[in-house]
């Protein structure tokens, strides 16, 4: 795998994740997340592990999806875990991502719960 930028704050997950996609890169996708990941997608299902996050982006980016830059929403720490989030444009639910600090001091996603929908009453 190439050397990709490393996330030094949990927030750049977001940045990388965003400049990556929409370069089409799925390995540069995939090498945000630890190697047991888990991704909850498609909806109603799971993905697990780097490589199956991986073959399910180059899928996914294979329609040149476009990515826009979202505002994080403040990220949670305590000690090598956080929790990031970030609202999405529509207002229709939210991402959030569990996410850990490696032993070189960067950062890589743990769970990803790329978007759930909060019910309206």
């Amino acid at each position: 795998m190439p050397q990709y930028e490393k996330a030094m704050h949990p927030e750049d997950l977001t940045r990388l994740f965003v400049a990556r996609s929409n370069a089409g890169d799925a390995d540069g996708v995939a090498a945000l997340y630890e190697e047991d990941a888990v991704m909850a997608y498609p909806p109603g299902d799971r993905t697990v592990g780097r490589e199956a996050i991986r073959a399910l982006w180059e899928k996914v980016l294979a329609n040149n999806p476009r990515f826009e830059p979202e505002r994080p929403l403040p990220t949670l720490i305590s000690g090598d875990i956080a929790l990031t989030s970030t609202p999405p444009r529509d207002g229709a639910g939210a991402r959030a991502q569990v996410v850990r600090r490696q032993p070189d001091g960067s950062w890589l996603r743990l769970l990803d719960q790329p978007e759930f929908v909060v019910p309206t009453r």
